[in-house]
């Protein structure tokens, strides 16, 4: 993709998504909001909205700004809302885990905090939402990937709803007839999040993704717009489970529905991911690909233990570490192990593209170390494995023991992102041939700032 347009602040997006990565990590790593011991805390609730809405929710919202112009073979839209987002996005963080850190001491300030950042963080995200819409209301008809990042950002919408209602009920802002729907709610917001907004945009991404990176076809035909029509009807379903819960109506068959239309959805695509990885021309393939099919592997797992949990009547039990096991092994895996290409490829082409075919440039995996690389990838899924299986037989000191393995393997991958920013494994020779500039580590460089 030389001479592709780049996004100004995806690399401040990724940075800022990475340090509340680790900061989430970190925290379970010393045993702040370990959720053996429960999942309703404050700090809990702070620790995963450091890793949904802090690390998943600003990965994929720069991932989008970079991507959506290539999807949608149009220039951004509203790319002036990139940076506002962000600050919007990063403040309510802040507010939000600090309301829920603080809302077991009683203190006052924690419900302001709660409500003030969750409106933050709406705003924030409803500005991405509003530069991907803009950006495919130009380029109808979409392509698939697109029509299914557009099903995201309806999953987006859906959750910044809910996640304010619950925010307002928690701060004490609701008429005390909603206040029994806060607990009720929790379960589709989750849903909304994860399944909705995330799942939907990654598997939107890896169709245009995976084919790119593994030089193969993208899937085409009934199966992969079967799939996309899954998306759309599991949507709809939790649209539904709202109402139902809203007038306290039984969803149990609308719930039963939704499984049914999602284990379909998941099983075409897995027929459509074989499709691509047969298809291959690239034989040997790269760490992000293995990294990517792991993570893969993670969300089928999931999805099989969480329909088994409910049909043995066992799902109350065995929820925390199926949502772990989604958060952690499934979209932390699939977003690290395309980190690992994604930042490379954009410093390759933020670098080397102004001056290619004039001066000799290294190839994008000579900015990267693989061989060391895999080992803290091999070291992240061993600590997720960990920590899960922890959370099944209830045990705090192992669960810390599997964080701690996944913290440190974090730390290493977040490093060798560093390490591709600043070119330090390209050969001297070839590191900054004439014509080119370093390019800064998250902000964007001069010749983007234009």
């Amino acid at each position: 993709m030389p001479g592709a347009s780049l996004s100004r602040w995806t690399m401040s997006y990724f940075a800022a998504a990475c340090l509340l990565l680790l900061a989430g990590e970190g925290l379970l790593a010393v045993g702040y909001g370990n959720p053996v011991a429960g999942i309703s805390g404050g700090d809990v609730l702070a620790v995963v909205h450091l890793i949904t809405a802090g690390w998943l929710g600003l990965l994929m919202s720069g991932a989008l700004l970079q991507f959506v112009p290539v999807l949608a073979a149009k220039p951004l839209r509203a790319g002036r809302l990139a940076l506002p987002a962000l600050v919007a996005i990063l403040a309510g963080e802040v507010g939000l885990v600090s309301g829920f850190a603080l809302i077991a001491s009683g203190m006052a300030v924690s419900e302001h905090l709660l409500a003030c950042g969750a409106v933050l963080l709406a705003v924030g995200y409803l500005g991405v939402a509003v530069m991907v819409a803009r950006t495919f209301l130009d380029a109808r008809p979409l392509p698939l990937a697109g029509r299914f990042v557009a099903l995201g950002i309806v999953g987006l919408i859906g959750t910044l709803c809910l996640g304010v209602f619950m925010a307002f009920g928690l701060s004490g802002l609701l008429p005390g007839e909603l206040l029994a729907l806060v607990s009720d709610i929790l379960p589709l917001h989750v849903i909304f999040g994860l399944g909705g907004w995330l799942t939907l945009s990654a598997l939107g991404v890896s169709y245009k993704l995976l084919p790119m990176f593994l030089l193969a076809s993208e899937p085409s035909g009934r199966r992969p717009n079967t799939v996309l029509l899954g998306g759309a009807s599991v949507l709809v379903l939790l649209v539904l489970l709202v109402l139902l819960t809203v007038f306290d109506v039984s969803g149990v068959f609308a719930a039963l529905l939704l499984g049914i239309v999602t284990g379909i959805g998941l099983l075409l695509y897995g027929l459509d991911l074989s499709a691509v990885l047969k298809a291959r021309r690239r034989r040997e393939m790269e760490l992000n690909s293995i990294g990517s099919l792991a993570a893969f592997l993670w969300l089928f797992i999931a999805f099989v233990w969480l329909a088994t949990a409910f049909l043995l009547d066992r799902l109350e039990e065995q929820v925390p570490a199926i949502v772990y096991l989604a958060g952690f092994g499934w979209l932390t895996g699939l977003g690290l192990a395309q980190l690992y290409k994604i930042v490379p490829f954009l410093t390759w082409l933020e670098c080397y593209g102004p001056v290619l075919g004039r001066v000799p440039t290294p190839r994008v995996q000579d900015i990267v170390r693989e061989q060391r690389a895999r080992l803290w990838f091999l070291a992240f899924h061993a600590g997720v494995t960990t920590a899960t299986l922890a959370l099944v037989i209830g045990h705090p000191f192992l669960f810390r023991v599997g964080v701690v393995l996944q913290f440190g393997a974090t730390l290493a991958l977040v490093l060798e992102f560093l390490r591709a920013r600043r070119l330090a494994d390209v050969d001297a020779d070839l590191r900054l041939p004439k014509g080119t500039i370093r390019p800064y580590l998250f902000l964007p460089s001069p010749d983007l700032r234009r």
